[in-house]
């Protein structure tokens, strides 16, 4: 698959493009440094070295600050490089205001950092893949840090992807929102930055709705500086480009953790509504213009589980199937407290009518029994009434140091969420998009890097995948103890000991047919029914190049293009 195109034309090999800086730091204490620099070209190429702390950076044209940003400057190694795109200040020269914050007893004296050597100016910047872990077939940025996906919504044709974005290093620093857009949730085409932090703040998590009434885009996303308060910013392009709202913030409050706002129009009170993640609970409130927001009520103190922060909701109504009832779905992503450590997805079902949510359930319910599904959220506005939720594909156990470093971390596949009921209890389902079934190449008989195996299911099954090392994941769907499992102990993990883990999940009724999905560097498996779903990553020192499957019928699809 050819991956995504970057829209600012970013495209060619730094090699021999490059023009080192001309000037030489102003050395002026243990820990800081100024730089004076000539723009001569679009981009200033600066040098990262992942071990590194952070060095903070104040860009400075005409004496004003126009931009502030942290970036891991190298001291003695170059891991790679990230573009700062210095020619749309309009200024022909900057000043680089730069603070190091690491010890110099380990780091050495400041003006022999190699990062005063290594700064390059440039008209372009490459984003040739070279990553030998990064997916064929999921979305990933081109380059530096993504987690949450973000504003997701579908008009005209066009998913617009949006989500918590690093354009300075692949490790997470310097919140924006980046952006990509899609015609069949599988294809992504990378495009500029949508969102950047202003004087209110980094821009954390947040949504986007299609306003039809004022013919527009509204973005609402958390502006985290010293507190946490809510923000909104409009779009008359389809969400290519974003004004924020003069009257910023919209919301706020006096809790430490006040984020991640998620907002849709009910039509059953007319007004928006806003569910919003405080501590270790959600809040609902309403508004007639999103600019005015009105508190109705709190969910969750006594309900699921507690062993971390809330984040990232979501609420919608969903038919449940075979009847003619439809319920109440409430997302609540949390970290830590996932069921085999870290981050997870938790969902509850009830009832809602436009100012409280009532939970028909007193136990825990996970959306995905994997270790790498987090920050789960759907698109507004999608097609035929469907609600396609995309998940964040890791855990913040191990995220900063999955062995990656032209980009970090992948989306999960698109996902079409209902519910379904099972000994009285209802339940979410979470089947493949049917925009997945797409990419089915040829049936093949050796495993390729990258597939789909369908197992029809005869008793309790096992699919076992190797390699020439010896490395391999087995699943197991065991019909007595009705569970599926993953096991991913014997893979590559020497990044994180928490990586290692079997991860297990109830099955709500017998299954017939399992979908698995093989990336590069994710495993995804789904009962074909919906009523199972297990998203782990997977880091194999060489692609995986067997399967053995007993008590099931295998057949293998080469991923197409």
């Amino acid at each position: 698959m050819k991956k995504v195109v970057l829209a600012m034309m970013m495209m060619l090999s730094l090699a021999g493009t490059g023009v080192s800086a001309q000037e030489t730091p102003q050395i002026l204490g243990a820990s800081h440094a100024m730089l004076r620099e000539p723009v001569s070209k679009r981009y200033l190429l600066l040098p990262v070295q992942e071990r590194e702390e952070n060095a903070s950076i104040k860009v400075i044209a005409g004496g004003q600050t126009v931009q502030e940003l942290n970036v891991r400057l190298a001291v003695d190694k170059v891991d790679y490089y990230v573009p700062l795109d210095v020619q749309r200040f309009g200024a022909k020269d900057l000043l680089l205001d730069i603070t190091f914050h690491g010890d110099r007893r380990f780091t050495g004296a400041m003006k022999d950092f190699l990062c005063w050597r290594e700064m390059k100016q440039s008209d372009t910047f490459d984003t040739a893949n070279r990553e030998r872990y990064r997916p064929q077939y999921h979305h990933t940025p081109l380059y530096g840090w993504m987690n949450d996906p973000n504003g997701m919504f579908y008009k005209d044709g066009v998913y617009h992807l949006y989500y918590q974005y690093n354009p300075y290093g692949s490790m997470w620093e310097n919140m924006t929102w980046g952006h990509s857009t899609s015609r069949d949730l599988i294809h992504w085409e990378a495009q500029p930055i949508a969102i950047e932090p202003d004087a209110l703040g980094a821009i954390f998590s947040g949504s986007c709705v299609v306003d039809k009434r004022n013919g527009q885009v509204v973005a609402m996303y958390t502006s985290a500086g010293k507190s946490q308060v809510q923000s909104i910013a409009f779009s008359k392009d389809n969400g290519q480009t974003f004004e924020k709202f003069s009257g910023n913030p919209v919301l706020t409050s006096s809790e430490e953790d006040f984020r991640d706002p998620k907002v849709f129009w009910n039509p059953e009170i007319q007004k928006w509504n806003l569910i919003l993640a405080v501590g270790q609970e959600m809040r609902i409130y309403t508004s007639a213009d999103m600019k005015s927001w009105n508190y109705e009520s709190s969910f969750g103190k006594e309900l699921g589980c507690h062993d971390g922060v809330w984040e990232c909701p979501d609420l919608m109504k969903l038919q449940v199937r075979g009847t003619d009832k439809q319920k109440w779905l409430l997302i609540c992503n949390i970290n830590p407290g996932g069921p085999f450590g870290g981050s997870a997805t938790q969902y509850f079902v009830g009832d809602f009518d436009g100012h409280k949510f009532t939970c028909e359930h007193q136990d825990t319910r996970w959306m995905d029994y994997g270790k790498d599904h987090y920050a789960t959220v759907t698109f507004d506005n999608a097609p035929d009434g469907r609600r396609i939720a995309l998940a964040w594909m890791s855990n913040w156990q191990y995220a900063n140091q999955v062995p990656t470093k032209q980009f970090r971390s992948a989306n999960s596949l698109p996902r079409d969420l209902d519910l379904f009921e099972y000994e009285g209890q209802t339940y979410c389902g979470v089947t493949p998009s049917r925009e997945v079934d797409a990419l089915r190449g040829k049936v093949v008989k050796k495993l390729p890097k990258t597939c789909e195996i369908v197992v029809d299911v005869k008793t309790t099954t096992e699919i076992t995948l190797t390699n020439s090392l010896g490395e391999q994941v087995v699943m197991r769907y065991d019909v007595q103890q009705n569970t599926f499992s993953m096991d991913r102990t014997r893979t590559y993990a020497s990044f994180s000991e928490a990586f290692p883990s079997v991860t297990t999940a109830p099955v709500y009724g017998s299954i017939r047919q399992l979908r698995i999905f093989i990336d590069n560097c994710s495993i995804e498996a789904f009962d074909a029914e919906g009523r199972l779903s297990m998203t782990n990553l997977i880091f194999p020192a060489e692609p995986y190049n067997n399967v053995k499957v007993t008590g099931g019928k295998a057949t293998i699809y080469e991923i197409s293009e």
